[in-house]
């Protein structure tokens, strides 16, 4: 049988596939276009990459547009929320609803940093007493000299839910105080603690406390400091 020469010479011009023994007359003494000696290459098309997305430096909003009204809010309410704050929002909302049976307690507990008690942190308080909600406050019931995590532990203890004012000075008091992961750990797996960030970033609290930063909250940054009191007025308000 003859064999084709195509593999070791080549049909690149007609003379070459007239002469091979086996294509000779398949060709007809012509020239094909398709050569035997160099295989077409395959085509490579690198694949596609998409950049992460970036959420910023809060994490409340994530970039979503506030359009939503989580199922705690009244008919009347003229506030908003983005999914995010919904989802991070809705376990502390169940919290209150189990806790709303515990005698005696106040709607919120207030953490915030001994330099924020005549600033931000009363403004806050002064806001949310304003709403008819009873705040449990330094101010007012923090004993001189308690330590910081044990007034965390008191103060949640006697309040359906915490939140925690997070400023640039309770990021420097935060490492002094000795709220370790662990104990924090605990502290956030009740389900009673809301961030709300002010004058600083997520970036900035998880360099202090990763736990704390691992909680979606308020941001004054997406939103004023009236309507971070309003939605927590809502959720606390059964």
């Amino acid at each position: 049988m003859a064999r084709c020469t195509a593999p070791k010479e080549g049909h690149r011009s007609a003379s070459a596939a007239a002469n091979c023994p086996a294509c000779r007359g398949r060709y007809g003494g012509g020239f094909s276009s398709y050569s035997y000696a160099s295989s077409p290459s395959p085509s490579y098309s690198p694949p596609s990459y998409s950049p992460p997305v970036s959420r910023g430096s809060g994490r409340s909003g994530g970039g979503s547009s506030r359009s939503t009204k989580p199922r705690w809010s009244g008919a009347g309410s003229s506030q908003l929320y983005t999914p995010e704050e919904v989802r991070a929002l809705t376990p502390i909302r169940e919290t209150v609803e189990k806790r709303a049976i515990l005698p005696d307690l106040r709607q919120i507990f207030l953490c915030h940093a001994w330099d924020d008690r005549k600033g931000v942190a009363k403004e806050l308080y002064d806001l949310l007493v304003a709403r008819n909600v009873s705040v449990w406050f330094s101010e007012n019931d923090i004993g001189l000299g308690e330590p910081f995590l044990r007034a965390i532990d008191r103060g949640l203890a006697k309040s359906r839910i915490g939140i925690v004012l997070v400023t640039p000075e309770l990021l420097k008091r935060l490492p002094a105080a000795g709220v370790a992961d662990k104990e924090l750990s605990v502290l956030l797996a009740r389900d009673q603690l809301v961030p709300v960030v002010h004058n600083t970033t997520y970036d900035d609290l998880r360099e202090v406390s990763p736990l704390l930063a691992s909680r979606n909250g308020l941001e004054t940054a997406e939103m004023p400091m009236t309507d971070v009191a309003a939605k927590l007025a809502e959720l606390v308000t059964l």
